[in-house]
């Protein structure tokens, strides 16, 4: 079995497993770990992959999975305020992964989490952007009053993972990196 694909599967899975997990906040729009599970996604994957573990999370909330905040399926949510910061999953994870790749991930010391964080920051501007507009457009809201709503009390626990996420993935790539390529799976025939 090809280790990325395993990999992406592992990343969407981390997803559903952390997503749910949410804090009501005095917003409609809930503080989740989900972001977390996606930034680390991204860096350990890389951009493409990173993206795919991502869109592959989204169809299996679509499809009815509770895996959204609060235990919930993706479509309602994603017709719902959070909507924008779902579909903006997918850009987070490309970004954490294509700009850390190309940054440092082979650096070391400041460089490599410099790649790190630059790559998370950037990210999380996309999908904070991606959130903000499809609130606006789904209540109405101008810019200035969805940014207090969608942005703001979401800043200090975005700056906690994107931290966490730092620490974690030089960790994880050292085991990641002794994982083989390619798997080869041996069935047991029933009949001989």
């Amino acid at each position: 079995m090809n280790k990325k694909l395993v990999l992406c599967a592992v990343g969407a899975a981390l997803t559903c497993v952390l997503a749910p997990v949410s804090f009501a906040l005095a917003t409609a729009i809930p503080l989740t770990l989900g972001t977390l599970a996606v930034m680390l996604s991204g860096t350990l994957m890389g951009g493409c992959s990173g993206a795919v573990s991502q869109a592959i999370y989204l169809l299996i909330g679509v499809v009815g999975l509770p895996v959204c905040a609060g235990y919930t399926p993706a479509l309602p949510r994603l017709l719902g305020p959070t909507g924008g910061y779902l579909i903006g999953y997918i850009p987070l994870a490309f970004l954490c992964g294509a700009l850390y790749t190309a940054w440092g991930r082979n650096a070391r010391g400041f460089r490599k989490y410099a790649a790190l964080t630059g790559g998370m920051l950037i990210g999380t501007m996309v999908l904070y952007a991606f959130g903000t507009a499809w609130y606006c457009l789904y209540s109405g809201t101008g810019v200035i009053a969805a940014l207090t709503v969608c942005v703001l009390p979401f800043l200090i626990g975005d700056a906690v993972k994107i931290a966490l996420v730092a620490i974690l993935t030089p960790q994880l790539e050292k085991a990641l990196d002794k994982l083989p390529e390619r798997a080869v799976i041996k069935h047991k025939n029933s009949e001989k």
